[in-house]
């Protein structure tokens, strides 16, 4: 026999062994338990109580002797039903703990122009449609080359991901060709200093990007830390010059 089913039921390996040792023996006391089962004395007695609190063993008392007799096997069926109706008592418990946890934030480097190009790839990738950026300046037009942008943005309008973007006035002859595609709006920093650092949102990633000759760039999965970064992004859009 398969004893291992009863394992999954929830029976541990002793309270096996005592169990179907009575089911051989019938009534019994725990001498002839302790022979057929093969178990020590303490570990036989420790499970017959506990196969008498589970319900799956009962006794009577004889003098000063007790006799132990193990139900129906049927009556497993209930003991069954008995754990089902326990675990469905906690279930809405546990469904609400799941709902209220969060995910944790990840944040991963990527090193190098391949790195970034990766980087960009998965930010749009995150399933949501609309994608804002501010920062972008000259250099990360020299490091990743006017053609990778036309075909980063050709899949980002493939996807029918919206996108606002605030560029430095240095990139004000790349937003003019940016305003051609479908879903783009772009507008400009009124600062003449260039930053060498770029941030893109899109869903729940954002994505920080330092435009140095070696480029690298943070990606943050976190949907509050991309909400934050929303709204800040928000408040420049404002500010920005069309």
């Amino acid at each position: 026999m398969d004893e291992s089913i009863l394992e999954d039921i929830g029976l541990t390996h002793a309270e096996i062994k005592v169990y179907l040792a009575l089911l051989d023996l019938g009534s019994s006391t725990a001498g002839p338990i302790l022979e057929k089962s093969k178990l020590h004395n303490s570990v036989v007695h420790r499970n017959l109580d506990r196969l008498i609190e589970k319900g799956l063993i009962t006794y009577v008392l004889e003098g000063k002797r007790k006799y132990y007799q193990a139900v129906n096997p049927r009556l497993l069926i209930d003991f069954l039903e008995d754990k089902k109706k326990r675990f469905e008592d906690i279930l809405p418990q546990l469904l609400q703990r799941q709902q209220l946890s969060k995910k944790k934030p990840q944040a991963t480097i990527y090193q190098g122009v391949r790195g970034v190009k990766e980087l960009l790839y998965l930010v749009i990738d995150s399933g949501s449609h609309e994608y804002v950026g501010y920062g972008g300046p000259q250099k990360s037009d020299e490091i990743m080359g006017t053609y990778f942008w036309k075909g980063f943005h050709l899949r980002r309008k493939e996807k029918h991901i919206n996108a606002r973007l605030i560029f430095h006035n240095s990139l004000r002859w790349w937003g003019k060709e940016l305003e051609k595609f479908k879903y783009t709006k772009v507008r400009y920093t009124r600062t003449d200093f260039e930053e060498l650092t770029e941030t893109v949102v899109c869903g729940n990633r954002v994505g920080i990007i330092i435009w140095v000759d070696n480029p690298y760039g943070f990606l943050i999965e976190e949907e509050l830390a991309a909400n934050s970064y929303r709204k800040f992004f928000d408040i420049l859009w404002e500010q920005g010059v069309k």
